[in-house]
């Protein structure tokens, strides 16, 4: 079987149904084989209505007397029906599922799935799945079924219909891995085949099993193999040696305003040792929100201008670089002073800010802050400029980063344009990496000269699992920042059901607002949505500004303009605003210290990692801040909830959500569809030694790839998308 054919070879795949299927990125035969089932049913476990026990169950019938009921709850409804075998019938109900009413017909069974619990002093079946008898084997038996998701307009039995279609040809499918020494057992002649076939066609649990075992063990192989390959080629690089000025560090360590902490000590010694090698610096520096990874960033920064080259640090949003260049301006004009205060008895020269009437970069407008020594024997700090989109004056500050006038470049998008062009650079600092799209880094990254390649520094203020670093992170080094600078404020974590806001949430609000703090009210929406049941921003605003007359309320959402939102952050900042109803926009990097409670509507709809980092938005000043979590429907609070109710530890919440979420988007590629991790458990650390150890083998010889050509093609792949260098 060529995996490779196109979709429209596949038996039933007429010229619009392949249209409609590389719509959803399914373009090959390979693409469908990998389509894999969302979860298996075992019908086999169908019990008769009469025989209900509480629990999940299973049951065969059909349904009716489906209505709507709203309650008096705002937003809130209720989907009822009751569902009859031959041996009784039992209610149901959707919470905000209102299509349900609408879905089923009256004279077809349906396999429902669902908790069946007492609720309010009586039985029932809660919010169940369901799937057509006639869609399960054809209606004929009741047996171990997987279960396709819908994509778009591709509905789960079409799925079935053309693997079903494909079935002959399974035991043609081409072995991908090699069977070179390092394999585990599993890895065989056929082992391929016969894991697709047991995931499609399983006749029990232990079939399905069997076929996932394998599917991911060849997904983490592919993603470790290409992380050591990558390594592996940035080991052949060459980079700028950045000499480490240990009295320089030290005097700047030494007259900071503020003690680093042992993790912010730890990392920057790392990073500083790495930029003294030729070959290029491959550092991830994760922490977790408030932990100071700036400080570290500009030191390492500091270290590149001492030795004559450039850094460039770029940032997702306007925002972020603004805030990034007015903290570290801010930062090494207090070095200045205070290192010029302390050292002249040492005969430590600190130049005096370039003034605006001689040759500087400060002519372009774009507020450089320079600092700069008279001989090659002074310490001399970075001279600064912010380039984002709303620059003033850009062909001048773009001829000063041209001619080396400037140090350390802070900026958005506008620094990978192509008529942005650096003197020497060798250092860059991507903040939130994962925003940005590979060939996006790329862009940056061939900004340096003379054929090396920068050092790299990558960012994130979602803290990483281990799991994930040796997979997804294999070929970067990684440092930690796990400690909290002093000073740091408690912030207290509560979950609120949408019926207690009146009486708990709303005296809080007003007892804070009377004390001239600010809040941030969070909600998934900007306007109404047929399908969905989440509260918009555009009506949360009108709501807040009828209850709290007395203060401004402000919205902010992704589909304003760049200068729009700017303006409002701008605003909300200088304490302009006393609520701001926002999207997840504000989810990275805005800084307001006087902002000390955050409402997140629908948290439910969030995942731990999303949830951290917008309560990580307060608590930023000198007093305590609050986080409530907003839940709808009668339901408990979910796990990922209660786990956030109960820590602050992102780590400890990265670990959660890998395991009940999955990867997520780690890369800022997957909104392209391309790194898929549909299979591999990456808790599941047995497989992934077993896979780290045969792959190591492997990329012993590198060269051998050659002579598996899928395998080739899919790592080359992996490796495009997840390099950062």
């Amino acid at each position: 079987m060529d995996l490779t054919a196109d979709i429209s070879t596949v038996k039933g795949v007429g010229p619009k149904t392949a249209e409609l299927l590389k719509r959803v990125n399914l373009r090959t035969v390979g693409d469908l084989l990998y389509c894999l089932p969302r979860v298996y049913e075992n019908y086999q476990t169908t019990v008769n209505i009469e025989d209900l026990r509480p629990g999940k169950v299973i049951i065969r019938g059909k349904i009716s007397d489906l209505r709507l009921v709203r309650t008096g709850r705002k937003r809130l409804t209720i989907t009822q029906g009751v569902i009859r075998d031959e041996t009784g019938a039992v209610r149901t109900v959707w919470f905000n599922q209102p299509y349900r009413a609408k879905q089923f017909d009256e004279k077809r069974e349906y396999y429902f799935t669902g908790k069946y619990e007492l609720k309010s002093g009586r039985y029932q079946l809660t919010s169940p799945s369901a799937t057509l008898v006639q869609d399960v084997n054809n209606g004929t038996a009741t047996n171990f079924q997987p279960i396709y998701s819908a994509k778009s307009a591709i509905k789960p039995q079409m799925f079935h219909k053309l693997i079903e279609n494909l079935r002959p040809e399974f035991a043609r499918i081409p072995d991908l891995l090699p069977f070179t020494p390092g394999k585990p057992l599993f890895v065989k002649p056929g082992a391929r085949a016969e894991a697709l076939y047991n995931s499609h066609f399983p006749e029990n649990p232990d079939d399905a099993e069997l076929g996932r075992e394998y599917l991911a063990y060849e997904e983490l192989f592919e993603l470790i193999l290409a992380a050591k390959l990558n390594k592996q080629e940035n080991q052949r690089l060459q980079a700028e040696s950045l000499k480490f000025n240990a009295k320089f560090t030290q005097t700047l360590v030494k007259n900071l305003p503020f003690a680093l902490t042992g993790a912010q000590r730890r990392a920057t010694w790392e990073i500083l040792q790495d930029l003294e090698k030729n070959v290029p610096m491959n550092r991830l520096l994760q922490g977790d929100v408030g932990s100071g990874k700036t400080i570290v960033a500009a030191l390492a920064a500091a270290q590149a201008t001492a030795n004559g080259h450039q850094t460039a640090l770029l940032a997702p949003t306007a925002i972020l670089a603004t805030q990034h260049f007015e903290g570290l301006q801010r930062l090494f004009s207090d070095l200045r002073k205070e290192i010029s205060a302390v050292n002249s008895s040492q005969g430590i020269k600190i130049a005096p800010k370039l003034g605006a009437k001689s040759d500087s970069p400060e002519k372009t407008g774009a507020g450089v802050d320079a600092l700069s020594g008279s001989s090659p024997h002074d310490f001399r700090l970075p001279r600064i400029a912010l380039l984002t989109g709303a620059t003033k004056n850009k062909r001048m500050l773009k001829n000063a980063i041209k001619s080396g006038q400037i140090d350390l470049i802070i900026g958005t998008h506008a620094l990978i344009t192509d008529d942005t062009a650096f003197k020497s650079l060798a250092f860059c600092i991507i903040d939130e990496q994962h925003r940005f799209g590979v060939g996006q880094r790329q862009k940056l990254l061939l900004k340096s000269s003379d054929g090396l390649a920068p050092h790299l520094l990558a960012m994130t203020a979602t803290p990483i699992p281990r799991s994930l670093q040796l997979t997804l992170f294999g070929d970067l080094d990684v440092s930690i920042l796990n400690e909290l600078p002093p000073g740091r404020q408690p912030i207290t974590t509560k979950i609120l059901a949408e019926t207690e806001q009146r009486d708990e949430l709303y005296p809080k609000m007003r007892e804070l607002l009377a004390k001239n703090q600010q809040i941030y009210w969070i909600c998934q929406v900007i306007e109404e949505k047929n399908a969905s049941t989440a509260t918009p921003v555009k009506r949360q605003l009108k709501k807040l500004q009828d209850l709290f007359p007395k203060y401004k309320v402000e919205m902010l959402h992704g589909k304003m303009k760049p200068e729009e939102k700017d303006a409002i952050m701008a605003r909300f900042a200088a304490g302009k605003i006393q609520i701001l109803v926002s999207t997840t926009v504000v989810e990275v990097g805005v800084n307001v210290p006087n902002a000390n409670m955050i409402i997140i509507q629908d948290a439910e709809n969030y995942g731990l990692a999303q949830l951290h980092q917008l309560r990580g938005r307060v608590g930023r000043g000198d007093q305590p801040a609050q986080c409530f979590l907003l839940t709808t429907g009668e339901g408990r609070p979910s796990k990922r909830l209660r786990e956030m109710e109960k820590s602050t530890d992102g780590f400890h919440l990265a670990e959660v959500d890998l395991n009940i979420r999955g990867p997520g988007e780690i890369y800022g590629s997957q909104q392209h569809g391309e790194l898929n991790l549909q299979v591999a458990n990456l808790s599941d650390t047995t497989l992934m030694a077993q896979a780290s150890h045969h792959a190591g083998e492997f990329a012993k010889n590198p060269a051998e790839l050659k002579q598996y050509p899928e395998l080739d093609m899919r790592i080359k792949k992996y490796q495009q998308l997840t390099t950062l260098n």
